[in-house]
């Protein structure tokens, strides 16, 4: 891991024979009347005991500028200023607090909070989060070495929230458990939420724009094997690699049907409960004696089957790709059947794009994490090609397999990945 040196608080000294602007401004004021304004006509016999004086361009007067809200004077604020942690954005460190951090406690701008919820469920390939838990940012980051934990932390947080140099402290530890993991909840400034599962929900249902609900995260002593039914094209090989399913006791399950034409609700109940519902259509080139609109229709038919009652907290996943083989009118049917806008996903190689899927899905940050970064012409160039070529391309479900990995904060998996991921 590379090393970036953290950032020290420097405070200097007040000088104490510094004049005081208020105190300047106040005597002058007082003496402007007799020395600067030349005598006018009294109107109102009360003018004498009251007067207004606007000073225009003045510079000599006037109090020096605020200094800009910086992150390294988080610290200054709340323990020499007594201002209320609350009150001070932990991100950043404007003033401009917009909402509450839902993990820790203290204050949020809007610029922070927007990508707060941009990032919260964002996954490397190694399987922990893209951005620090608290500012969702930063180059460099402390993994959290819980085997059941994901987050990280950058040096910035933990140098300014707990203390300078701990950053380097923490590195140089074995076995180094996170500010969310640690048995006690305070370090420094920064200060778990109790409840925080709670708050993180009530966070984002408030100040999410996105229509789809989002589950409250599980605890580690309560997540089960998450239970997975797969529709048309088998994820057990992804899902497996990810560490979501084995060949042993206690892992998850998962059945794959590649025909539902003759599957009714019953079938369904017998077989589930399930947790996640995967479905997509045919590969581009690969013969197939349905429409690819049927594909939709069937998968929408038994994702109503599946899910759970409306009171039930179970949390609840779903995910539909189209590998580029429905129509505009297919895809815009799709979004109003399954009530989400589907993501582009695509596979490059340099600036140009070797694969792509369409996807719909509920699982948290799919939308934010894969927008579409080709136009529509770039996609229908793709997809010709692909017919024409028909050259070997990676399975739809291998492209999609990341977006899986916040299924972590809901359900049991395994630490041991393999080298594939």
């Amino acid at each position: 891991m590379a090393l970036s040196s953290p950032r020290t608080l420097s405070l200097e000294p007040l000088d104490s024979s510094d004049p005081d602007p208020a105190g300047q401004l106040e005597e002058e004021l007082w003496q402007a009347p007799c020395e600067q304004l030349p005598s006018a006509p009294v109107l109102d016999p009360e003018a004498e005991c009251s007067m207004d004086i606007i000073l225009v361009g003045s510079s000599e007067l006037s109090s020096p500028p605020s200094p800009e809200p910086h992150r390294d004077l988080i610290a200054y604020e709340v323990k020499v200023n007594q201002r209320a942690i609350e009150d001070v954005c932990i991100c950043c460190g404007s003033f401009q607090v917009h909402t509450q951090h839902p993990l820790f406690e203290g204050g949020m701008c809007a610029p922070c909070k927007d990508k707060f919820l941009d990032c919260l469920f964002l996954y490397d390939d190694d399987g922990y989060q893209s951005y620090c838990s608290v500012c969702s940012s930063g180059e460099t980051l402390l993994i959290c070495e819980n085997p059941d934990c994901t987050r990280c932390y950058c040096f910035e947080c933990v140098d300014t929230l707990v203390g300078p140099g701990t950053s380097g402290k923490v590195q140089a530890m074995s076995n180094w458990v996170c500010f969310l993991c640690l048995p006690f909840p305070s370090s420094g400034l920064l200060q778990r939420r109790r409840k925080w599962r709670e708050r993180l929900k009530a966070f984002y249902d408030q100040e999410s724009e996105s229509p789809l609900e989002m589950y409250k995260t599980v605890p580690v002593w309560k997540r089960e094997p998450v239970r997975v039914l797969s529709l048309f094209g088998d994820i057990g090989k992804e899902l497996t690699s990810l560490g979501f399913l084995e060949n042993v006791s206690g892992s998850g399950k998962l059945r794959h049907l590649d025909d539902v034409t003759d599957i009714v609700r019953r079938d369904v109940e017998e077989w589930g409960p399930f947790d996640l519902v995967y479905g997509c259509t045919p590969p581009l080139g690969q013969a197939c004696d349905r429409p690819p609109g049927w594909f939709l229709f069937q998968f929408h038919r038994v994702l109503q089957y599946s899910r759970p009652r409306p009171s039930s907290p179970q949390p609840f996943f779903w995910m539909f790709v189209d590998n580029l083989v429905l129509t505009e009118d297919d895809r815009a049917v799709a979004t109003r059947f399954l009530e989400a806008d589907p993501v582009t996903i695509q596979d490059a190689c340099g600036q140009a794009a070797r694969n792509a899927v369409h996807v719909w899905s509920n699982i948290p940050a799919v939308r934010s994490r894969h927008s579409a970064l080709v136009s529509r012409e770039e996609l229908s160039l793709l997809a010709e090609d692909r017919k024409r070529v028909k050259a070997p391309t990676l399975r739809p479900a291998t492209l999609v397999k990341n977006c899986f990995l916040p299924l972590r904060e809901y359900f049991k998996y395994s630490t041991e990945l393999t080298s594939s991921l």
